[in-house]
């Protein structure tokens, strides 16, 4: 199938950009990557009168380490991402994240922005800035605000940026002293969105206890989600002493939208969604450590 006829608009400025949604309104949508969209379009899934592509805005690329954080442009590339030793050295959830994401072409071309704020729950991008504590940068006409990302995903497919706003840029703190990260998922194939994954992030002090604990998961509800119950159990516990398996049974029982659909029961994901939380807490744990396995 083809998409329906839209009229194609091309800025070279953000602010040319959000000029033309706050004219066209809904009618309008901001074009990154493509790798969600396009193949919306071409199946009539949805449809717009009219697509700003973002492939011209320059100003919207980039990796900026500064002030205890990394900034990183909304249009930069996934691949740019995965091979960034700067993002690798600052933020290596986010590193360890992107080979998940479908296959090196479909990195090529998604960006870290348009992963974000398509707001798949079952993407990786929007679960791992999640549990960073990211805070995501927005333009209007007005001017420039700041989300933080506990406020940023509203629902399924559905975010926190209205219809004249433009993502452009995501803030990541940098976590420093003994910590962990590691990020686990289960797909039926590689490239194949997660079924259920779980991304967490560790800082433990020098006696070897909890100091900050973030769990994230993917693919078990209509938004990613952190697993609040779960953390607030690690908190101030020896690491040697946590049981990874009630790690993931309390980051899943609190669930309530996790869905069923053709590729398994919310039962099925639940079990999976345990067992994908437990392998990365023994990972994460494991680095913050020292461990080496």
């Amino acid at each position: 199938m083809k998409p329906t006829a839209f009229d194609y608009h091309a800025p070279s400025t953000a602010a040319e950009a959000v000029s033309l949604l706050a004219e066209h309104g809904g009618a309008a949508k901001p074009l990154a990557g493509g790798q969600s969209l396009v193949p919306m379009l071409a199946l009539r899934l949805t449809s717009f009168d009219h697509l700003v592509d973002l492939g011209g805005v320059d100003e919207l690329r980039g990796v900026d380490r500064r002030d205890g954080s990394l900034r990183i442009g909304a249009m930069t590339t996934q691949a740019a991402v995965e091979q960034s030793p700067e993002i690798a050295a600052a933020a290596p959830l986010l590193t360890r994240a992107t080979p998940l994401i479908g296959h090196f072409q479909t990195r090529n071309r998604g960006t870290i922005g348009g992963s974000i704020a398509h707001a798949d729950p079952a993407a990786e991008y929007p679960a791992v800035v999640l549990v960073l504590d990211a805070e995501l940068e927005v333009i209007s006409p007005a001017g420039v605000r700041s989300v933080p990302v506990a406020e940023f995903f509203t629902g399924l497919w559905s975010t926190a940026v209205a219809e004249d706003e433009l993502l452009t840029a995501v803030t990541i703190p940098l976590w420093t002293g003994r910590t962990g990260f590691a990020i686990e998922e289960f797909a039926r194939r590689h490239g194949d969105f997660a079924i259920a994954g779980a991304a967490v992030a560790l800082e433990i002090d020098d006696d070897d206890r909890v100091r900050r604990c973030r769990l994230g998961l993917l693919g078990l509800g209509s938004a990613p989600e952190r697993a609040t119950e779960a953390e607030s159990a690690l908190a101030g516990a020896f690491v040697a002493d946590v049981d990874a398996e009630e790690v993931g049974r309390l980051a899943v029982t609190p669930l309530e939208s996790v869905p069923s659909d053709l590729h398994g029961s919310a039962d099925y994901r639940r079990r999976v969604g345990a067992e994908v939380v437990a392998r990365a807490w023994r990972r994460a744990s494991e680095e913050a450590r020292g461990v080496r396995t």
